[in-house]
């Protein structure tokens, strides 16, 4: 069998890999999405899900979507797992189309774990704190942006 550096086979840098694999699904992946499921029921539970929707419904109806799509880019902006496992549930609900889903999708890659990466890259990082804002707007344009064009793309292909 080949060997590579450290004397390890193949197989060995392998079953390390899937390990490691293994342990981000379990610590982050996992706990997003049961997160973003919590989220939902906690959301629709209350009632708090329909002011919400009813609240942002004009601001998402500028990307062709529906209020309740709103949740998708808070579950995001927290983890990205946790934005599109809620939108695959609102998906399975009916509340969201393929298209809509769609048109969700680049601004949960973008924006999405905004928090976590803000901290740990912005704050620890010491930038000046003059930028914080900008750079906490930035991937949130670049999302609504992302949006539009997917938009546009998927009415143009019709």
């Amino acid at each position: 069998m080949e060997q590579v550096k450290n004397n390890q086979s193949v197989v060995e840098i392998f079953m390390k890999g899937a390990k490691k694999g293994l342990n981000i699904t379990f610590e982050q992946i996992a706990p997003a999405m049961i997160l973003a499921y919590v989220l939902i029921v906690f959301l629709k539970t209350t009632g708090l899900m329909d002011i919400i929707a009813t609240v942002l419904s004009p601001l998402m109806a500028l990307f062709g979507l529906p209020g309740e799509a709103s949740l998708v880019i808070i579950a995001a902006f927290f983890a990205k797992a946790a934005g599109a496992a809620t939108g695959l549930m609102l998906y399975q609900e009916g509340i969201l189309t393929q298209e809509q889903a769609t048109i969700l999708y680049p601004a949960v890659i973008l924006m999405g774990t905004l928090v976590g990466h803000y901290a740990r890259i912005v704050i620890v990082s010491g930038v000046s704190k003059k930028y914080y804002k900008l750079l906490l707007i930035i991937p949130l344009i670049d999302a609504a942006l992302a949006m539009f064009v997917t938009r546009i793309i998927l009415q143009i292909s019709k």
